[in-house]
C-alpha cells in the first residue's frame, strides 16, 4: 500500500522530465524580434502593434506557439517564459521545420510558422530576426477589417477556397512577349530608382510610361494577380529592407543576441538585402523565378514611391492592390 504514492510521484515527475524545452538560442531571437517590433515596428507602418504576434517555432521534432490569444487543445502548457513576456505552449511537430510563412495556423488567428534560422533560408539570427519582419508585417495585412473582402472582389480564386490560388495562379509566366517584356520593365525600375536629380523626374515617367504598356498586354485578371503580389509580397520585402536599414542606424542589440555564433550586424544585413534586390532586377528572369520575381519588383515600387509620394503608406491599406495609384499624391 506504501507503494502506490511514491509510483505516482515518480510517474509524475518522469512526465515533468519529458516536457521539450524552448531552445535558449531561438529564446535570444524570438525575444529580439518582439524587443524591435516594439520599438521600432510603428516608426515603418501605423498599426504594426495591434495584431496579435503569434509566432508557431518549428524545430525537428517539436513546435512552440507564443503570444497566441487562442491555443488550440491540440497544445500542452509549458509555463510563462518571462524573457519572452508570454506563455508557451507545444506539442509534436505538424508542419516541417522549414517553413516560413504567415497563415491562420492555429485558432483561426494569423500565425508566423517558422522553422529555426539554421533550417530556413535565413540561415543566420540575424537574417532570421528581420525575415520576421515581413512575415510580422503580413499579419498586419490579415488584419485589416476589408482584408478578405477586398481581395474577393480581385476575383482571382476561381473556386479555391483554401487560399492555394495566391501560389498557383495561372499567370502567363511563359508567354515570351510577357517575360521578355516584364525583365525589361524590371531593369527600367531599377535603373529609375537608382536616377539622380535633375533627370529623375523624366525618368519616372518613362518608366510608368512603361509600365502601363506592361499592363495593356496582360489579360485583365493576370494584371490583378501581378498588381496583388507586388502589393502583399513586394512590400513585405520593402518592410525588410527599410527595417534593416533602421536597425542599422538606430537600433543596438542586445548583448545576448550579439553574442550568438552566428550573429551579423543588422548594417550589414541591409547592404545584402538591398544589394539583392538591385541585382534580382537587373537579372530578372519572370520565365525562371516566376512568382518570386514579384517580391523584388514590388520592393523596388515602394522603395520609388518613398521618394515620389512620401506619404504613400497613408493610404497603402484604404486604397489596396495596385502601387501604380499610389504614385499620384493626393
Amino acid at each position: 500500500m506504501k507503494a502506490s504514492p511514491i509510483i505516482c510521484f515518480c510517474f509524475f515527475f518522469a512526465s515533468a522530465r519529458s516536457q521539450p524545452a524552448l531552445p535558449e538560442t531561438d529564446r535570444i531571437r524570438v525575444a529580439e524580434v518582439f524587443r524591435i517590433s516594439r520599438e521600432l515596428g510603428e516608426t515603418i507602418w501605423t498599426g504594426w502593434n495591434e495584431p496579435p504576434f503569434a509566432v508557431l517555432l518549428v524545430t525537428r521534432d517539436y513546435e512552440f506557439l507564443i503570444r497566441h490569444p487562442r491555443p488550440a487543445k491540440d497544445f500542452l502548457p509549458l509555463g510563462f517564459d518571462s524573457l519572452l513576456q508570454s506563455r508557451v505552449f507545444y506539442r509534436e511537430r505538424v508542419f516541417e521545420p522549414t517553413l516560413l510563412a504567415t497563415f491562420p495556423a492555429v485558432g483561426r488567428i494569423s500565425t508566423i510558422v517558422i522553422g529555426q534560422a539554421e533550417n530556413t533560408e535565413a540561415k543566420t539570427s540575424s537574417r532570421w530576426v528581420i525575415t520576421m519582419m515581413h512575415e510580422r508585417f503580413h499579419q498586419l495585412q490579415y488584419n485589416q477589417p476589408d482584408y478578405t473582402l477586398n481581395v474577393g472582389r480581385l476575383d482571382l480564386s476561381q473556386g479555391d477556397q483554401s487560399g492555394m490560388w495566391m501560389l498557383n495562379f495561372p499567370f502567363p509566366y511563359d508567354t515570351v512577349k510577357v517575360y521578355r517584356q516584364f525583365n525589361l520593365l524590371a531593369r527600367k525600375l531599377r535603373e529609375t530608382l537608382l536616377t539622380e536629380n535633375p533627370v529623375f523626374t523624366f525618368e519616372l515617367n518613362r518608366y510608368l510610361a512603361r509600365r502601363k504598356e506592361f499592363k495593356e498586354m496582360l489579360p485583365d485578371s493576370a494584371y490583378r494577380y501581378l498588381s496583388f503580389q507586388l502589393w502583399q509580397e513586394g512590400v513585405a520585402r520593402y518592410t525588410e529592407i527599410v527595417m534593416a536599414e533602421l536597425l542599422g542606424k538606430v537600433y543596438e542589440p542586445t548583448e545576448a543576441f550579439q553574442s550568438l555564433n552566428d550573429y551579423v550586424a543588422f548594417s550589414q544585413e541591409a547592404r545584402n538585402l538591398r544589394r539583392a534586390m538591385l541585382v534580382r532586377l537587373r537579372t530578372m528572369s519572370l520565365k525562371e523565378t516566376r512568382r518570386e520575381s514579384f517580391y523584388a519588383f514590388g520592393a523596388a515600387e515602394a522603395l520609388l514611391l518613398d521618394r515620389v509620394n512620401p506619404d504613400w503608406k497613408r493610404t497603402y491599406f484604404s486604397d489596396p492592390f495596385f502601387l501604380e495609384r499610389h504614385f499620384v499624391k493626393d
